[in-house]
């Protein structure tokens, strides 16, 4: 068994999976690096073993270096397990081709009983109109999905957004929003939730306010009915813990740093989302690690759903929220070599960042230009934004090759230009 497990090549390819037309237009104002991903192809001296693993070089949690792949080649692919300091796609790969040489799912490499053979999954957006989440949240449907994790965002009449959402879907489908901490303090956050608590839809709030805010944390607990998740680790386990912060946490990063990070947290009955981004490959890893980890019970957040190609050459089955491990070695899967092929990349493995003009609208004419969206952002982490107001909307200013779009956007660079007519 070493011999067939020694690494002979680890080859990268990366590929160019496009987004869909819808998640194009959104994503890029921000995401738009997203569509690239290196996937690592692992071959042994035994030629019908080979591992496969992903990583999204511009999203990641380890990016994987020329020198891990030279500290693995030549080696035992068992002899690594475990060790995130690999990167992403290079540990993966490993996980996939030790199953396979073994001949058993990667989760029974774990040392964890299987405590479920279908996992929670939510489709994933990040913010956009409240018709185009509604044209989402059909699509959602359409899929098998019941849960859906949108980003929320104080740009936004987020109330027109779950209404319109809401409208389009079934009772049973329900909405995770995550704010990335931009309601900023809990007298911001209570009014919001406390009036987002009287939509059935709404079942979960991730970071509405600073992570760190512990006291500010636990007041908002006590006025909200919904959960809030934390990103674990921020504050540290132990003070989200005792401090009361959070009632459950965000997972993510490498593979032995989940399972520790998810074992503590079942150990303090804390429920958990696994948050590990990419194409089916990446998905099907994180549904072996859901498979085992107890308090991996909200749905998971894998983003597969923004692309136009799984890369898999049969697509992992979702029924009811919940998407089936797959039971065959390895990861389960099949990749797509077809796939690979067709949307393979040239270097430079990166997209120049788009020339934008964004504008924050609100119903009395009033609006504020941004050259990007990280702009928006400090402004909002600041608390320097009207936070949800009804009306609100983000646009984008179409450049129609005027001297005065290009004025405008070049003030903008400079900050926030004000206007009110």
């Amino acid at each position: 068994m070493s011999l067939k497990l020694k690494i002979k090549d680890v080859e990268r390819i990366t590929v160019r999976v496009p987004f869909t037309p819808r998640c194009q237009v959104w994503c890029a104002r921000e995401q738009y690096q997203w569509d690239i991903s290196e996937v690592l192809r692992v071959t042994t001296d035994a030629p019908d073993i080979v591992g496969y693993g992903e990583t999204m070089p511009h999203y990641t949690w380890g990016r994987v270096s020329d020198q891990a792949i030279a500290r693995v080649k030549g080696r035992n692919a068992a002899e690594f397990l475990g060790d995130d300091s690999l990167g992403a796609g290079l540990q993966m790969a490993l996980y996939d081709l030790v199953g396979k040489g073994l001949g058993v799912p990667v989760h029974r490499l774990f040392n964890l009983p299987l405590v479920r053979q279908w996992c929670p999954i939510s489709w994933w957006n990040v913010d956009m109109s409240p018709g185009d989440f509604a044209a989402e949240a059909r699509e959602a449907v359409a899929a098998g999905y019941t849960s859906h994790k949108i980003k929320g965002r104080p740009w936004w009449d987020i109330y027109a957004q779950i209404e319109a959402i809401s409208e389009a879907t079934p009772a049973y489908y329900h909405l995770d929003i995550d704010w990335n901490q931009m309601l900023v303090n809990a007298t911001n956050a209570a009014q919001v939730l406390e009036r987002l608590d009287q939509f059935p839809r709404v079942s979960l709030y991730e970071s509405p306010i600073y992570q760190r805010d512990v006291e500010g944390n636990r007041q908002l607990r006590a006025k909200t009915t919904r959960p809030i998740a934390h990103h674990f680790g921020d504050p540290p386990f132990p003070t989200a813990v005792q401090g009361g912060a959070c009632d459950g946490f965000v997972i993510g990063g490498g593979i032995k740093g989940v399972l520790q990070q998810g074992i503590q947290a079942a150990a303090f009955d804390k429920s958990f989302f696994l948050q590990i981004v990419g194409t089916g490959i990446t998905t099907a890893l994180s549904l072996q690690i859901g498979a085992v980890l107890s308090h991996a019970q909200w749905p998971a957040v894998n983003c597969m759903n923004i692309y136009s190609d799984d890369l898999l050459a049969k697509p992992i089955l979702i029924k009811g929220g919940y998407a089936q491990v797959p039971e065959g070695p390895g990861l389960g899967i099949e990749v797509d070599e077809a796939a690979l092929t067709r949307f393979k990349m040239e270097p430079p493995y990166e997209h120049p960042a788009l020339r934008l003009l964004l504008a924050i609208c609100w119903p009395d004419q009033r609006k504020r230009y941004y050259a990007n969206i990280g702009q928006c952002w400090t402004d909002a982490l600041n608390g320097n934004l009207p936070i949800h107001e009804d009306g609100a909307r983000l646009e984008y200013v179409h450049n129609d090759g005027s001297a005065d779009w290009d004025q405008l956007q070049r003030r903008a660079q400079e900050g926030p230009v004000f206007s009110h007519s």
